[in-house]
């Protein structure tokens, strides 16, 4: 009797064992999260890159992987067709989305909530010093990459265009990221570039180390006709020396990044998600500086989608 209740023992850990081995039996399914983000030479990918390493490290059975993508009027594409689970995007053209405006028309974006507020996005106009452009209406008749088709950048470039009262029509337009508008403007194929991006770009860095270039400058009279007629876009300054040869303070407009979710995501994992980016912002700064900006404090500011309710209860928690 003995021996048989002993054999009967052995053949139970032997099977318990192998479901093990085979991960029949297991702790719990890994959850699998991209996060899209934009160009490799901008921004977004970086602070991308960052929070995924973050969520790795920070929640358990979890695999989050950044995704570089055309930025954010793909990436709000990708969240509304739940190809991705989280994307950084300018938070005015998350506005459109959920308001079905402008490129969104008829597209009403329903299934996308927020996380936090990142980092002001500066509008950067790059231009070759040798290209005798010192304001928007001297862009007429030259080359001018205005931004990766979908991105948030050419929506910029289109805007501040039209209130200067030209179009595409006026320019020889190009639509190209920030990597590829960095490698015309120093092979001097093109004589501008739109950008959208925190300081320093990347891209922006990598051309003012070859050529000398400079940043068009918006005067108060024309940041506030700019602010009247799209809200989000705010004053701010480049300050000297960001870029290799800038010598002066650079007066431009600037708009917010903010990190989105799929509605569909559960309150816990999105809690955890939070907690884990703003415990760990050391973590984030170490990746780019301008996560430098990734604060409570101004977590909301800037949001124009409502908060996921995982968020909500992880702020709501720290007051």
């Amino acid at each position: 009797m003995f021996k048989k209740k002993k054999t009967f023992f052995i053949f139970t850990v032997v099977i318990l064992f192998s479901l093990l081995l085979t991960g029949v039996v297991s702790a719990q399914p890994t959850t699998f999260l991209s996060i899209a983000t934009g160009g490799t030479s901008g921004t977004y990918y970086p602070i991308g890159g960052a929070i995924a390493k973050v969520l790795n490290e920070n929640i358990e059975n979890l695999n989050a992987s950044a995704q570089s993508t055309g930025a954010s009027v793909t990436n709000t594409r990708l969240i509304y067709n739940q190809e991705v689970e989280l994307a950084i995007l300018q938070n005015d053209i998350a506005n459109y989305a959920i308001k079905g405006e402008r490129q969104f028309e008829g597209n009403q974006v329903n299934n996308m909530q927020g996380i936090a507020a990142l980092y002001p996005e500066v509008i950067q106009i790059i231009v070759r010093d040798d290209a005798n452009i010192k304001s928007i209406a001297d862009l007429k008749g030259k080359s001018v990459a205005v931004g990766a088709p979908g991105s948030g950048a050419e929506a910029n470039a289109s805007q501040i265009l039209s209130l200067f009262g030209l179009d595409y029509e006026d320019i020889d337009e190009d639509y190209l990221s920030f990597g590829e508008a960095a490698s015309r403007l120093k092979d001097r194929q093109i004589d501008a570039a739109f950008l959208t991006a925190g300081i320093p770009t990347a891209a922006v860095m990598d051309v003012a180390a070859t050529q000398s270039i400079s940043l068009l400058k918006f005067s108060d009279q024309e940041i506030k006709a700019l602010n009247e007629a799209y809200p989000y876009l705010t004053g701010v300054t480049v300050p000297a020396g960001t870029y290799n040869g800038l010598e002066t303070d650079v007066q431009t407009v600037a708009l917010q990044a903010i990190l989105v979710v799929d509605s569909d995501l559960s309150e816990e994992l999105v809690y955890n998600i939070t907690q884990a980016i703003f415990e760990n912002r050391e973590t984030l700064i170490a990746a780019h500086a301008r996560a430098k900006d990734i604060t409570l404090e101004g977590a909301k500011t800037g949001m124009t989608v409502d908060l996921h309710p995982g968020a909500q209860k992880y702020y709501q928690e720290l007051k």
